[in-house]
């Protein structure tokens, strides 16, 4: 599997896993409150923080009719107009958001929804690129935002294979250099019984590409799983406070709880290891307390080894058990004192 580099950090099935904490619409308007969101993210430990850029006029048109009158979900009796209109994040605060979060260490990145969005993040040198789950069908639009030659993270809530392949193949052809998957499922919240994490092993298995996750579930536990199942990236939405409120709070992490995902997420990536069977540094000395033959009773020069003066026992310092059978065919080359661990040396006449 590929690896993409975004910022000088290579994403990959090789590297710890790269956080990104989503802030979407939780500044709740408040450009102190966008800057803080940056802030609490820093601290928390995470690699990246990502925007969205669009404006309501920009995604939606201004309409009750039907299609534009959301009927269910945590914005239900809303319009997209009106939803947007609080969500996005407004144009002017850009910059200073995009300084903010370099002078504390961090990627920073968003997601466009139309060609005015790349330009504005292109004059920012945004390092990628998102495409939301629901704009995967949109070709025209990642084959734009793919010519701005930077890589693409693509969602692939709700999409079917031919979807995503779709995708993959106008951003590759558009001129991206480097193309991220993540799975996700489009639910706000996503029930845990949904998240379905096995996709990620068939994503990794279509598409020649790092395979991350984008996830809307309550806390952390999944996104934590799914790095431990190959998952070289993780985005989740963060919030202040979710007493706050705001378009996507109730299906945010505070900040504390950040704080534990990026932790999860790297000691879920550490404790993969490699693929063997050796032994690790902290089972070496652990072997003394294995099994292994020992002389139980005194034995005679020349005396026959019977189950009576030959055990398998602690410690491990003898011939392993699996002798047992060729030692009991066997004589005693020396003298052996009760408590002796038995060796090749000590054996006569076995084949």
């Amino acid at each position: 599997m590929k690896s993409v580099d975004i910022a000088g950090r290579s994403i990959g099935p090789d590297a710890p896993p790269f956080v990104i904490a989503e802030l979407s619409g939780n500044h709740n308007g408040d450009r102190n409150r966008a800057l803080q969101l940056i802030d609490a993210a820093a601290d928390a430990g995470v690699d990246a923080v990502k925007l969205q850029t669009y404006t309501a006029d920009t995604i939606t048109l201004d309409h009750d009719g039907p299609g534009f009158l959301i009927d269910e979900g945590p914005w239900a009796g809303r319009t997209l107009h009106d939803l947007y209109q609080e969500a996005h994040t407004p144009w002017a605060w850009h910059e200073a958001m995009f300084a903010r979060g370099r002078d504390r260490g961090l990627t920073v990145f968003s997601t466009p929804f139309d060609a005015t969005a790349v330009d504005l993040l292109e004059s920012l040198a945004a390092p990628a690129y998102k495409i939301a789950s629901f704009e995967i069908v949109d070709l025209q639009l990642i084959q734009r935002v793919a010519a701005a030659g930077r890589p693409l993270i693509i969602s692939t809530g709700m999409a079917s294979l031919d979807e995503i392949a779709d995708a993959v193949a106008a951003a590759q052809d558009g001129g991206a250099t480097g193309v991220i998957l993540l799975h996700c499922i489009s639910g706000y919240p996503t029930p845990i019984a949904e998240a379905n994490l096995r996709r990620i092993d068939l994503l990794a298995a279509t598409f020649d590409c790092p395979i991350g996750l984008s996830d809307h579930t309550l806390g952390t536990d999944v996104a934590v799983a799914a790095v431990a199942r190959g998952a070289c990236l993780v985005e989740k939405h963060v919030t202040l406070n979710r007493s706050d409120g705001g378009p996507d709070a109730a299906f945010s992490l505070e900040p504390e709880e950040l704080a534990c995902l990026v932790e999860g997420a790297r000691n879920a990536y550490a404790s993969l290891g490699r693929a063997d069977y050796g032994r690790t540094g902290s089972e070496t000395g652990n072997v003394m307390f294995r099994r292994s033959l020992y002389a139980v009773r005194d034995v005679a020069p020349g005396e026959a080894f019977t189950e009576h003066n030959v055990r398998s026992i602690r410690p491990g310092y003898g011939l392993a058990p699996r002798h047992l059978p060729r030692v009991l065919q066997s004589h005693a080359a020396q003298a052996l004192r009760r408590g002796t661990p038995l060796s090749e040396a000590d054996l006569e006449g076995a084949e």
